[in-house]
C-alpha cells in the first residue's frame, strides 16, 4: 500500500513522547537510561513539589520517555500533578491488568482543543478533555486508543515545544553522566488487538490516518504462526502506528495472542527506535546485556548472512554485513530503502512490551524549504524478517514453557 490521500482530520507535527506506567518510576527509568544510553533530562516527583506522581524524563534527540508512579493517595495532592489527566485509580488499575506498559502515545498537534473535538466528533472516546497547563500556552487532551492506551494530543501555543515536554517538569543536569547511544526518535508504536477490522476502521474514523502497508499471515508468518498486520500513517508519515491482531487455526498459538492473553487486553506491543548508526548503538546496549541493560532475541543462522550480500550488497559494505552478523542484525529492504533492525527481549516480566532499534537507509527528498529529509517508513517494515522475528519469538516462547 503506497498511495498517500492525506485526508489527516487534524493538523499532526510528529510523535511527541511516550509515558509509561510502573510501580516504581525511578527504577524503570534508570534502567532504560542506562540500557538506551537516554540521559535523564526533567522531573516532576516530591523535590518539584508533585505529590500526586513521580514522573522522569528521559531524552535522547527527539525521542522523549516518561516513567510516571503514583505516591499514596492518602498524602498526595491531585491538584499539584504535572500531568493533569493523571489518575490514581486508573494507575492502579492499568498496572494490576498489565504490568509494566506504555500508557499513552503521545503525538505533537497545531491544536490539541481541535484535535479532541474532532476526534469526538468522529467517533473517538474521550478520556481526558482538553485542559490548558500552567504556562498557558500548553494544551493536553486524550481519547482511547486500545485496550487501556490512551492516544494523547499536546500543543504548545507559540511556546518552545523543544523545550521541557511539560510545565511542571524541572530540568536535571549530570555533565558528568551523559549518556548517548545514538538513539535518535520514535519511528513507530506497534499496538497488538484481538480484532484488527474493528480497531482499524474506529482509528481510521477519527485520525483520517492512511494504510501505509498491510500484510498477511502468508507474507510474515512461519508454518507455526502468524499474524495479520495493518500499519496507518499520518499524512507526512512520520507518525505510524501499526496494529496486529492473531491468526488461529496454526500450529502453535500466534505470539499476539500470546500477547493478549499475558497483557490481559489490547496494548502497545513495541516501540521502534530510530538510530543514527545502529553499530554504534547495538555495541553499546550490547555491553551492558546482563548487567541492566536489555536483551536481544536470538541471531539469525548462519545461511542468513550467507545470502545477505546478494540482498543487500549494493547498500552495505562487506564490512557492515559483517558487522551485522556479529550483532545479529536483519536487513530489509522495499523499491525505495534498505531497512536495518534488531528485537529486545520483552523488558518486563510479562512477554508483552519489547523495543526494536531500527535505522533506515535511502529515500532522501527535499521539502519545501529545500531541506533534505527522509521520507517515513523508508525501507519498510521488515516484511522479509518477520517469517525470523517469529522463529526467534516462538523458540524464546518455547524456551519459557520448558
Amino acid at each position: 500500500v503506497r498511495n498517500n490521500p492525506r485526508t489527516d482530520r487534524f493538523s499532526v507535527v510528529r510523535f511527541h513522547h511516550v509515558e509509561f506506567w510502573c510501580g516504581d518510576a525511578t527504577n524503570a527509568a534508570s534502567r532504560f537510561s542506562w540500557g538506551l544510553g537516554m540521559p535523564l533530562a526533567a522531573k516532576s516527583d516530591l523535590s518539584t513539589g508533585n505529590s500526586a506522581h513521580a514522573s522522569y524524563l528521559l531524552r535522547s534527540g527527539q525521542l522523549d520517555f516518561i516513567f510516571t508512579a503514583p505516591y499514596s493517595p492518602s498524602l498526595s495532592d491531585p491538584s499539584s500533578a504535572a500531568i493533569p489527566t493523571f489518575s490514581v485509580s486508573a494507575h492502579r488499575s492499568f498496572t494490576s491488568s498489565h504490568g509494566f506498559g506504555v500508557r499513552a502515545v503521545a503525538i505533537l498537534v497545531n491544536s490539541a482543543d481541535s484535535a479532541f473535538a474532532e476526534s469526538v466528533s468522529r467517533g473517538a472516546r474521550p478520556v481526558a478533555a482538553p485542559s490548558v497547563l500552567s504556562d498557558g500556552k500548553t494544551a493536553v487532551a486524550e481519547v482511547h486508543l486500545y485496550g487501556d492506551t490512551v492516544l494523547r494530543f499536546v500543543s504548545h501555543d507559540g511556546a518552545d515545544h523543544k523545550g521541557l515536554l511539560l510545565p511542571g517538569f524541572e530540568p536535571v543536569e549530570n555533565e558528568a553522566y551523559q549518556l548517548d547511544y545514538g538513539i535518535r526518535r520514535l519511528d513507530h508504536a506497534v499496538g497488538n488487538v484481538p480484532h484488527l477490522k474493528s480497531a482499524l476502521e474506529y482509528l481510521k474514523t477519527f485520525t483520517g490516518f492512511h494504510e501505509f502497508a498491510e500484510f498477511t499471515a502468508e507474507d510474515v508468518g512461519t508454518t507455526e504462526s502468524g499474524l495479520n498486520s495493518v500499519v496507518l500513517a499520518s499524512n507526512d508519515e512520520n507518525v505510524l502506528l501499526p496494529l496486529n491482531e492473531p491468526v488461529f487455526g496454526t500450529k502453535r498459538k500466534s505470539q499476539i495472542q500470546t500477547y493478549l492473553e499475558h497483557n490481559e487486553g489490547a496494548g502497545v506491543q513495541h516501540l521502534a527506535l530510530v538510530s543514527e548508526n545502529i553499530f554504534t548503538t547495538l555495541r553499546e546496549m550490547s555491553k551492558r546485556s546482563g548487567i541492566g541493560g536489555f536483551d536481544f532475541m536470538p541471531s539469525p543462522p548462519p545461511t542468513y548472512y550467507r545470502n545477505l550480500k546478494s540482498r543487500a550488497g549494493d547498500v552495505l559494505s562487506d564490512e557492515q554485513i559483517e558487522e551485522c552478523r556479529k550483532l545479529g542484525i536483519l536487513v530489509d529492504r522495499d523499491d525505495q530503502g534498505t531497512l536495518l533492525q534488531i528485537f529486545t527481549k520483552p523488558v518486563g516480566d510479562r512477554p508483552t512490551l519489547f523495543i526494536e532499534i531500527i535505522q533506515r537507509i535511502g529515500c532522501m527528498v527535499k521539502d519545501e524549504k529545500g531541506e533534505a529529509f527522509q521520507k517515513g517508513g523508508c525501507g519498510g517494515f521488515g516484511k522479509g524478517n518477520f517469517a525470523q522475528l517469529f522463529k526467534s519469538i516462538e523458540d524464546y516462547e518455547k524456551m519459557l514453557e520448558a
